[in-house]
């Protein structure tokens, strides 16, 4: 069966099943991406934002990366690759938006995690956030976050009214791992902001629980990529063409009915209100007889020597062991020989971790932790306090894709929304 037949069926199928509703009002967002960092998937994310570009007022491109070595230049490099197929996709879909507009708004952010007190100084992103969010309009601004949310959190520091005309749409999990301090100052300073918190639905998108008959996403790209445009080229440099677009759920969640109500079911998954978010202190090393839940703040404090450096400076490691390798996290010297670290585990495992340091006589200690596979779990009198505008997967143990939690109110519209896009790159083979 050749790949025009097949295509042919995936169209049947797709009209039978789809169920996508329409959104109210084009929505205003603003992307705040760790692209070109230590995870490929945001390209993938954001060829797929460009060759939907239609369905969104996109106000801001802001590179973003918490970790590793991504730059607005990755933005544009894509926007480049997009300014050669466009030609072709327009010819099938009106209101792309142009090459020259998205390089306008393409903006570089803080290089790096933010410090304990969870922000720094401003950056040409954390402005162009704020400067989106006071524009006046009856729309608040949908800021979408891929990566770590330091360019949020300078932004809501440096210009805290802004926080009733955004509204955020997050993928965490290992996002907060990455960015604990920061989540920790947007969590605790304004626990009224409008916030969905996705920490594992996400994964349902590109989970290994294929249904039968069922587009997959291992073999997605030879079927309905591969030599699509220059976008369908440069895809393969990403997983081996595998789809892994772990952010794209923001924006499936924008072009599937009404954004404004979360609990509703929607391409980009269904969520739940919480009013807690977990924050566990520890004054002590732990032990297997500790847990907590994934993705909870989990704060160690340590004594220690007094020394003379500037409060908030790293000057400790946690080391964590991920995949063979070894995985440093930067703890801070709060003053008056206080020492403390926030580590946000993204998954269910036993923890094992050191506390290691140059300074002479740091305590060096070695520790376990039990990470629980349900959030955000019990509550603690240190949690932060939330108010009646945050959302996150839901709990039911009947949404659980395998081990993801909320994984299914994204997997059962995976067919769908893949056979959707899979339309669009069929407008880029060479015919």
């Amino acid at each position: 069966m050749n790949r025009f037949i097949l295509f042919f069926l995936l169209c049947v199928y797709s009209f039978t099943t789809i169920a996508q509703q329409q959104v109210p009002i084009k929505p205003r967002i603003l992307i705040s991406s760790d692209i070109g960092g230590t995870d490929p998937d945001d390209n993938q994310s954001i060829t797929h934002l460009f060759m939907y570009s239609e369905l969104f007022n996109i106000e801001g491109l802001v590179s973003s990366p918490s970790f590793g070595d991504g730059n607005k230049e990755e933005i544009l490099r894509m926007i480049n690759l997009y300014e050669k197929d466009l030609p072709k996709l327009k010819k099938h879909k009106k209101g792309l938006l142009s090459p020259d507009y998205l390089r306008s708004i393409t903006k570089q952010g803080r290089h790096g995690a933010a410090p304990y007190m969870g922000y720094t100084a401003a950056t040409e992103g954390s402005n162009w956030i704020i400067k989106c969010a006071k524009k006046e309009s009856p729309q608040p601004l949908w800021v979408l976050v891929w990566g770590g949310l330091e360019d949020l959190a300078q932004a809501l520091h440096d210009a805290p009214e802004i926080q009733n005309k955004i509204r955020v749409v997050w993928i965490g999990g290992p996002n907060k791992k990455w960015s604990a301090n920061s989540y920790a100052y947007v969590a605790e300073h304004f626990p009224n902001l409008w916030f969905i918190e996705n920490n594992s639905s996400y994964y349902g998108l590109f989970s290994n629980n294929d249904e039968p008959d069922s587009v997959k996403t291992t073999d997605y790209y030879d079927k309905y990529i591969q030599a699509a445009g220059y976008l369908g080229k440069d895809f393969k440099n990403y997983y081996n063409g595998n789809i892994k677009m772990g952010d794209t759920p923001t924006l499936l969640y924008m072009m599937d009915g009404n954004p404004n109500n979360p609990m509703r079911e929607s391409w980009g998954g269904s969520f739940e209100k919480t009013n807690h978010s977990p924050r566990v202190i520890y004054n002590r090393v732990t032990t297997e007889k500790d847990t907590v839940a994934y993705c909870t703040i989990t704060e160690f404090h340590l004594k220690g020597p007094i020394i003379n450096i500037p409060s908030d400076s790293a000057c400790f490691w946690m080391e964590t062991a991920y995949n063979n390798n070894v995985q440093k996290w930067p703890g801070y010297y709060l003053g008056n020989g206080e020492y403390a670290i926030k580590y946000a585990p993204k998954k269910a495992e036993i923890l094992t971790y050191k506390f290691t340091s140059e300074i002479p006589n740091f305590p060096v200690q070695e520790g376990k932790l039990v990470v629980e596979n349900l959030w955000p779990g019990k509550k603690h009198s240190t949690d932060y306090k939330l108010g009646n505008n945050w959302y996150t997967d839901k709990a039911d143990p009947n949404l659980y894709d395998g081990k993801i939690q909320g994984g299914k109110t994204i997997l059962k519209w995976r067919n769908d929304i893949l056979s959707d896009w899979a339309k669009r790159w069929n407008w880029l083979l060479d015919k």
